[in-house]
Order: structure tokens, then sequence, then C-alpha cells
């Protein structure tokens, strides 16, 4: 089992694009709600203010799940271990609960990422490691290269796209799945059937989509700048969907809704 479902970790708080009091005002929205798993990126160019607001917090720091990631400037063997030593220094943390690599390699060779990652590990920088935006085959050449039990692969994971082919290769790896864009930025909002499901259950929308993915054995990152929607994001451990409703759900991956492709990230590698 993942490390994000343990305690509350499988409902993880997002930071991006969130800076400044926007991002402090969140993160103890958050904090206050209930999350101790919280989220952010070298490239997302918060880390700093993210350590900050934990800090501001007051919670004792064994409390929290910390996962920053590494961005594919750092993949060399000169840049990667100083500037994930940098994102620490930023976290005001000796070390990342959860290290990700952001990005699979532009180019496609994923070994020396891969080896600068089990490197970070080694040395305690990072108590738990893993990938993100990775294809099935990069996840089984990943276990094949690192050491380490590789504890997640992040991905784009909604209702609106079919990931069966992740899913499958999660259950064979023994690498599980985290979920970014969640509700898809608010796509999955403009199909009334999330809605329907949600009214006999006494959810909304978006804690039905939120259920679907945890019961599909996928964590969850969620953000809002919104203390009713953070809290609400939060709140979607005491229902459980019908496997009817499950299916129903299933049917609209057939949508094939991406958000994140070359269009948008140039050196994306080809998505299952």
């Amino acid at each position: 089992m993942t490390i994000y479902f343990e305690k509350t970790y499988q409902r993880s708080f997002g930071t991006f694009p969130l800076k400044g009091q926007e991002l402090r005002d969140a993160v103890r929205t958050a904090t206050e709600a209930g999350y101790r798993a919280f989220d952010t990126a070298q490239m997302y160019g918060n880390e700093a203010e993210t350590g900050a607001a934990l800090k501001e917090t007051g919670l004792p720091r064994e409390d929290l799940l910390i996962t920053t990631k590494v961005g594919v400037e750092n993949f060399t063997e000169e840049a990667f271990l100083p500037s994930v030593e940098a994102s620490l220094k930023a976290l005001q943390v000796d070390q990342a609960d959860v290290l990700l690599l952001h990005w699979p390699t532009p180019g496609g060779d994923i070994r020396l990422s891969l080896e600068q990652l089990q490197k970070a590990h080694d040395r305690g920088l990072a108590r738990h490691i893993g990938i993100s935006n990775y294809t099935a085959q990069m996840m089984r050449d990943a276990k094949a290269i690192v050491e380490a039990p590789l504890v997640t692969n992040q991905v784009e994971f909604h209702p609106l796209l079919n990931q069966n082919v992740l899913l499958a290769a999660a259950a064979e790896t023994g690498i599980p799945l985290a979920s970014y864009c969640s509700v898809a930025r608010g796509e999955v909002f403009k199909h009334a059937i999330f809605g329907e499901i949600g009214a006999a259950y006494g959810k909304s929308a978006a804690q039905v989509v939120l259920r679907w993915i945890l019961q599909k054995g996928v964590s969850i990152n969620t953000m809002s700048t919104k203390p009713a929607n953070i809290r609400a994001n939060f709140e979607v451990m005491d229902f459980t969907l019908s496997s009817v409703d499950m299916d129903r759900i299933e049917e609209m991956t057939k949508t094939g809704y991406r958000i994140v492709s070359r269009d948008l990230v140039p050196y994306a590698p080809d998505f299952d």
C-alpha cells in the first residue's frame, strides 16, 4: 500500500499555482480542515512560501507529509543533488517525505535521473521517492533501475480520461498512482452525471469525483483557495459509491479529455 493511503495522506493539498498570501491562507485553511499532506515542486516556484506557510501552522514536522519534485532542468549529475538540497532549505526541512521526478527525462533516457533520485534517497535527502508523468513502460523500466521502492507515479487522473493502462501497470509493478487535475480543472462540472449521483449521497459533484478516484485505489491532490471547497474536498471519506455508480462514472472515461499534453508541455512523453 502506498504511503499516501496512511493516516489522512490520501488527500493531499496541491499548491500549484499559489504564491504569496493566497498560498499562506490556503495552507492555513487546509491544515484547519485536516490536511497533513502537501504537494509542491521546484518548477512551481513556491517551495519557500510553502515551507514558511507550513511553519506558521505550528504543526509538528512528524505530522506532515511533504512532497516536492525535481524539475527536468536539474536532471544532470552536477545539478540534481544540489537542487534537492536547495529545495529542502527552501522548505525548511532536513528531508523530503516524498521526492519525485516531475517528468520523464526529455528524449526518453530515464536512467540518469532515476539514478540521481536513488542517490538522493541513499543520502537521506528523501524518505521516499517516486515518479510523475511516467508511461506504463517507463514504470516497468524505472522499477528495474531503482533499488528503493517507488511510492507513486503522479499522473493526470480523473473520470474524463481512461487511465486503465496505467492502473494495470501500477498493479504489475507495485508503483501506486496519485492523481493530479483530479476534477479536470473544472471540466467535470460540465457533466450532469456527477451532480446527479452526488444528490443520492448528499454530496457534491466534486466529492463524487474525488471519491471515485479514491475507490480506484488512487490518492488525490486537490487545490482551491475557497475555504468551503478546501474543506469539502477533504470530506470524502464518509461515504462509499456503489458498484453501479462506479461503473456509471467509468463510462465517462470514454470522453478522453486530457489536460496535460504536448500542447501544454512540449517534452511530455507519448502517453498511454
